[in-house]
């Protein structure tokens, strides 16, 4: 099952998406903190704007270097325990929303991940109990200033400027994450292919971890890390981010003048 956050011009709605028509069944509230019940409303998936499938009321908890050909790209060790870092919310945009370049950078690179969705509020979740606070799973962009990470000595301005965390473009309830191809490509060329068996913490770690650390509340989201690949975006193009059995988004980038 995969679920829409949608507009067709007014309030965001939520809905799940019938493969077989195309049509997004419309459901009365959040999914997250309610429950699938639905209007019987029908809106066809060419009518709507899709939305970003979650606006975190707390956090984006990214990882860092969870591929070892990533961190060995960027000429890092994979870390013995997961490498943590925050976004705020306000990082967080919506298929076809422009990633604005932050003036401050002028080396500004994509980043596929899976992320992951918590259902509710937990905190010290073990690793066996992990898929009982997992609401879903959707795609990210962890855009990222590269020569401000490198300078900067911690990684606030790189990775959690508004626009830096597109997400997209539905959540997937049920799915089985062990091994999924993630993709980045810019202006329709390939940049990254991994798939999700390459990650060296896996899911039910990181939650684990990270749960030792914040109490965790409905809606937030964890980057799960990015495959190899990385580059660098400028004006004009547009970056596609793709997880297989979650769908593919993109982005077009710009900077203000």
């Amino acid at each position: 099952m995969r679920i829409a956050r949608f507009t067709t011009g007014e309030n965001p709605h939520y809905g799940i998406l019938d493969e077989e028509t195309d049509e997004l069944v419309v459901l009365r509230g959040d999914p997250i903190y309610g429950d699938l019940d639905t209007t019987g409303r029908r809106v066809p998936l060419d009518d709507v704007r899709l939305l970003s499938p979650v606006i975190p009321r707390s956090k984006v908890i990214g990882i860092g270097r969870n591929y070892a050909d990533h961190a060995a790209e960027m000429g890092n060790e994979v870390p013995s325990e997961p490498l943590v870092f925050l976004k705020p919310n306000t990082s967080v945009i919506g298929p076809d929303d422009p990633i604005v370049l932050p003036a401050y950078s002028q080396n500004v690179h994509h980043e596929a991940e899976l992320a992951v969705v918590i259902s509710r509020l937990c905190k010290f979740v073990p690793p066996e109990k992990a898929n009982d606070v997992i609401f879903g799973y959707t795609a990210a962009n962890d855009v990222t200033a590269r020569d401000v990470q490198a300078t900067d000595g911690q990684w606030t301005r790189a990775k959690g400027f508004d626009t830096s965390c597109p997400m997209g473009p539905y959540i997937a309830l049920d799915l089985d994450v062990t091994d999924l191809a993630v993709r980045a490509r810019v202006d329709g060329e390939v940049r990254q292919d991994g798939r999700t068996s390459q990650l060296v913490h896996k899911v039910p770690e990181l939650i684990a971890y990270v749960s030792s650390i914040f109490t965790l509340l409905p809606g937030d989201v964890i980057l799960t890390g990015t495959p190899a690949g990385v580059g660098p975006i400028d004006v004009g193009q547009r970056v596609e981010v793709e997880v297989e059995g979650i769908g593919a988004f993109s982005n077009p980038v710009v900077r203000r003048d």
